[in-house]
């Protein structure tokens, strides 16, 4: 797989997400950045991200995968203190 087609996925399963995949083959680091987010447990967070590449992972199509949510405040203050 490539970037662009995780992407895909994942932005189909959220409204309104800015996500940005790095990587390529089997192995990808996805961010994501969803209102979605707001009020959720990190687990929590990173499960809705996995259930839109789920058939990928199933099928050993996407192997190893890194995931970094923020919300939308949660977002623009990492990048304020330099973090993202």
């Amino acid at each position: 797989m490539n970037p662009e087609e995780v992407k895909a996925l994942v932005e189909a399963g959220f409204d309104d997400a800015d996500v940005v995949v790095e990587g390529g083959g089997d192995r990808f680091q996805i961010r994501v950045v969803s209102e979605a987010f707001a009020g959720l447990m990190p687990v929590k967070k990173q499960q809705l991200v996995y259930a839109t590449i789920n058939e990928q992972i199933q099928s050993n199509t996407i192997h190893a995968v890194q995931i970094i949510t923020f919300t939308p405040a949660e977002w623009e203050k990492a990048q304020n203190m330099g973090l993202a």
